[in-house]
């Protein structure tokens, strides 16, 4: 560029600003080309349809305008011609009141009124109890109505008219229903009230077509399709407008039927008054001038629709062009991938831009070179210009060969160079093109890579479970660390056994050497190698001699196969822990409820002692009275029946004590709460009484079954009352005051159905260091307690997945007494299978 032309273009902020607007005004003159021309035909044709749009609706609004003005005209007409037939029969109902008119009178008058106007149907005189004493028709019409039944008037809309008119002591209109084959009719009630007493009424009847056809003016009628509707829009007399099915009523300048409806009084909404307007006018559709602004428009449209598509195909030719030759310069200047060719003698004559990035040399450095080329390092020459050689000749591999690449400031990297032959448009070779890919990075990632997996597989070789891991329908094993080759050998044997043993999905026989075909096709691998599908499971392998915890879960293998892991841990040594722990805990569960029966010694001997001096009372009576012969066979009968009795109430409470406090091994069942509640009650009781304790029980009727041990339910509730009784006489309570209340229900706790149990004393609750140590082994707040009680209660509550917990109540500020709360969950946790349960049992109380 000459050097005139740059000191002429302005620099700085300004000539940037400028040089932007005239970018931005030739992208706007570049796309008025494109789309100036269709805008303005879309314009002109709007500006066309708004101008006739505008038109039909001032004319449509014209027409509404008039058609408003002569309704409500033809309203007042006959507004005013129902008042004046209105006035007419109240003034002969005055004269019927005053009693100046009689039945021969009425007769005439009526008559006279149905002769002058013929929109009166007929004038009917009802007494009180709605008998017709008289009526007056019109000759056109029957003498006998449809609102008369005999001589009385029928129970319809007329009687509803007649008790409105009596009520109201007022003229009333009414709008009976059209009868199918007849003239719709209007009824007006008129009152007769000599003195304000209700004697009966007028009843005109009005002809609904009559009262359309005299009291709506006739050129109304000539103007427009007039009509008298009742409140639900139903026509009862006139002309009706159907709707025209016409092209043009779809265009939006197109309205509807012109209408216009008003309520008659002073019928009120019961009779409306509509007009329709005729129309008379051709619309714009029916215009000549229409359809020549439409014929020139279209024209015109066509014109300049034609001239825009014949610039646009110039200007999408010679975009295509530009954008074919942009496309090619932006593929060569943005590939990652660097690109060389050389002619047939070895001369480079093309890099791109990334090739020259890649190397740090500029292109006109490289153009032109030999070998040796800039790029090789200098201890690679030899190997390179070898390589050179083969490629020139023909012989490069068409995978590619690894090579390092010096750039220009000296730093070397690791690039792979593919070469392939060049062919121009003749299809003659005129050199051969190389591409280059810097390999630096994955170099780098697969060397850590490498280390990697050989620290993992350190890991897994020193690890005390044994891996392993095999793929599905297939006998092969992919993985297997130290320890499960010395346990199970370099086979997939042990990998099933454990599988199978573990309670896992198994490994199924494959078909694939039969048809070729995966077995396994169509399964969601993704989704089921990052789900595990089974928990731990623990076995015994008797040739190993230990308890082993197996996990299992499936993974895809490098290969893209679904493969299965399985971990198998040895357990052997918890295991014996936990028996130990089991034996342990049960060992202590039969000791609490042997200490807890020994502080009930005293008890038992005594509720013992009743039944025995019982019956040797009655077994002294029974042989005094044998010997002196003062006994007969009912009376030896009877005592003998009590002496049985006391016998067996003795053999219950022995069987009682005996099953609380033998030994047994854990068994869960399905056991009713309120069993349980009555067996802890009838021992608690044998202590309670010699303390002169009182048990108040509530127990909640239908309580579900729980599925537990019954026996160390019964023991907790027993330590829990026995505990409140020992609160109650460490209190000092008496008389009253003296009670544990038992309480059983159903409730909602964690959003799950539960069964609580609640021991409540009146003692004097519990210190803050006892609520902190409560369920501590070995602490207890009785002097002669071991402190083992609660601690074995909390325990079998949540070996039954149930929780425990204690709260003191308080009155005024002072402690009144201390609430032991346990509940079991009624549900699917109950339902597990009664040896785990028991496990799970010895467990928690470890």
């Amino acid at each position: 560029m000459p050097a005139s032309t740059l000191s002429r273009r302005p620099r700085g902020p300004a000539g940037a600003l400028r040089r932007w607007w005239t970018h931005l005004s030739g992208i706007h003159r570049e796309r008025w080309i494109h789309f100036g021309p269709l805008f303005t035909v879309l314009l002109f044709m709007a500006v066309i349809m708004a101008a006739f749009g505008y038109l039909r609706m001032e004319e449509v609004r014209r027409e509404r305008e008039g058609l408003k003005r002569d309704v409500e005209y033809a309203q007042q007409r006959m507004r005013l011609r129902l008042l004046e037939r209105q006035e007419q029969l109240m003034r002969l109902a005055r004269d019927i009141a005053n009693r100046e008119v009689g039945a021969a009178q009425f007769g005439s008058r009526a008559e006279a009124l149905v002769a002058q106007y013929p929109e009166l149907l007929s004038i009917g005189w009802v007494d009180a109890r709605r008998r017709v004493l008289a009526i007056q028709t019109t000759p056109s019409a029957p003498p006998q109505r449809d609102w008369m039944d005999g001589g009385t008037l029928r129970a319809d809309e007329a009687e509803n008219g007649f008790g409105l008119a009596r009520d109201l002591r007022q003229p009333v209109y009414t709008l009976p229903p059209a009868p199918r084959d007849g003239e719709p009719t209007l009824q007006l009630h008129v009152p007769i009230t000599p003195r304000g007493q209700f004697t009966g009424e007028l009843l005109a009847e009005y002809g609904v077509d009559g009262l359309l056809r005299y009291a709506v003016p006739s050129e109304v009628l000539a103007k427009y399709a007039v009509a008298l509707l009742d409140a639900q829009g139903q026509l009862l007399t006139g002309q009706n407008i159907p709707a025209r099915p016409s092209v043009s009523e779809h265009l939006p300048w197109s309205g509807k039927v012109n209408e216009f409806e008003i309520p008659v009084s002073p019928v009120g909404n019961g009779l409306i008054l509509r007009a329709q307007a005729w129309r008379t006018s051709q619309g714009l559709i029916g215009s000549a001038i229409f359809w020549l602004v439409m014929g020139l428009s279209a024209m015109t449209a066509w014109m300049l629709i034609a001239n825009w598509r014949q610039s646009r195909r110039r200007q999408q030719a010679q975009a295509a062009l530009e954008a074919e030759t942009t496309f090619r310069r932006a593929m060569e200047n943005s590939m990652l991938t660097g690109m060389r060719a050389l002619d047939l003698q070895g001369r480079i004559t093309y890099v791109n831009p990334a090739f020259c990035k890649m190397t740090g040399w500029r292109e006109e450095d490289l153009l032109g070179q030999t070998e040796p080329f800039a790029y090789w390092p200098s201890e690679d020459h030899d190997a390179l210009a070898a390589r050179l050689t083969e490629e020139l000749g023909g012989a490069a591999d068409p995978a590619g060969f690894q090579m390092r690449v010096k750039r220009k400031d000296g730093s070397v990297f690791d690039a792979r160079l593919y070469v392939s032959p060049l062919i121009d448009a003749s299809g003659r070779q005129t050199g051969w093109m190389a591409s280059m890919t810097d390999i630096t990075e994955p170099n780098r990632v697969r060397r850590q890579l490498s280390a990697s997996y050989e620290r993992f597989t350190t890991v897994l070789e020193a690890l005390d479970a044994s891996v392993s891991v095999a793929p599905l329908g297939s006998e092969e094993l992919l993985f297997a660390n130290k320890l499960y080759r010395q346990w199970f050998g370099a086979t997939t044997e042990g990998h099933l056994k454990l599988v199978l043993r573990g309670g896992t999905a198994g490994t199924l026989t494959s078909d694939e050497s039969l048809d070729a075909v995966d077995s396994f096709a169509g399964l969601p691998l993704d989704t089921l190698a990052t789900t595990p599908l089974a928990e731990h499971a623990e076995i015994y392998l008797e040739r190993l001699d230990k308890w082993l915890e197996v996990r299992s879960r499936y993974l895809n293998w490098v290969d893209g196969r679904l493969a299965q892991m399985v971990i198998a841990t040895d357990i052997t040594v918890r295991r014996h822990a936990e028996e130990q722990a089991a034996a342990q805990a049960e060992r202590a569960q039969t000791a609490s409820r042997l200490i807890t029966m020994g502080e009930m010694a005293s008890s038992v001997a005594h509720e013992l002692n009743q039944p025995l001096t019982a019956i040797t009372n009655y077994c002294t009576g029974m042989i005094s009275r044998i010997r002196s012969g003062q006994i007969g066979q009912d009376e030896l009968l009877a005592a003998l029946e009590k002496t049985a009795r006391q016998a067996q109430r003795a053999g219950q409470v022995v069987q009682h004590i005996r099953s609380f406090v033998k030994r047994s091994e854990p068994r869960r069942q399905l056991a009713e709460v309120a069993t349980i509640v009555d067996q802890v009650v009838e021992l608690a009781e044998i202590d309670l009484r010699r303390r002169q304790v009182r048990i108040a029980r509530i127990v909640e009727s239908r309580l579900p079954a729980l599925y537990v041990d019954p026996i160390l339910i019964e023991q907790v509730l027993m330590n829990l009352i026995k505990n409140g009784a020992d609160a109650i006489d460490a209190a000092g309570r008496t008389g009253a005051e003296r009670v544990v209340e038992l309480r059983v229900e159903a409730r909602h706790i964690e959003a799950q159905p539960v069964v609580q149990f609640s021991v409540t004393d009146t003692g004097g609750g519990l210190s803050q260091e006892a609520f902190d140590r409560l369920y501590e082994a070995f602490f207890s707040t009785k002097n002669e307690g071991m402190g083992i009680g609660l601690n074995l209660c909390r325990s079998i509550i949540e070996s039954h997945q149930g929780r425990i917990h204690a709260e003191n109540l308080y009155n005024a500020g002072q402690v009144v007494g201390c609430r032991f709360t346990f509940w079991i969950p009624v549900g699917p946790s109950q339902q597990a299978d009664p040896g785990s349960a028991g496990e799970g049992q010895m467990k928690v109380i470890a």
